[in-house]
């Protein structure tokens, strides 16, 4: 599946932003959808999980009660809406496939289709 992500910007500590999603070329619900992000110099970090359906999501604690994963099916999205951001969450954010055959998983290197990444810059 071909992914897209977008949304990414420049605010300020305490705002809010909504990353998109976009997929394309194969059935999106047969696929477990995962954000994940990576600061500079730092490895790529789980941020959270969305299970085919959108019934299960899992979140890095660090980002529980802030972000929020959720998909549309209908139209191949899924989203991360990111509120009371910090600067420690400045990164560039991927989204991921796995297929949902093969179960959940938090580790980047098991996903086998990923976005382009979009930055998040959150400023103190």
């Amino acid at each position: 599946v071909q992914l897209q992500a977008s949304g990414g910007g420049l605010v300020q500590a305490g705002d809010s932003l909504r990353l998109s999603c976009a997929a394309s070329g194969r059935t999106f619900t047969g696929y477990v959808m995962g954000w994940f992000r990576q600061a500079p110099g730092k490895e790529r970090d789980f941020v959270a999980r969305i299970s085919w359906s959108g019934g299960s999501t899992y979140y890095r604690d660090s980002v529980k009660g802030r972000f929020t994963v959720s998909r549309d099916n209908a139209k191949n999205m899924v989203y991360l809406q990111m509120n009371s951001l910090k600067p420690e969450d400045t990164a560039v954010y991927y989204c991921a496939a796995r297929s949902r055959d093969l179960g959940y998983t938090i580790y980047a290197r098991y996903f086998s289709d990923w976005g382009q990444g979009t930055l998040v810059t959150v400023s103190s």
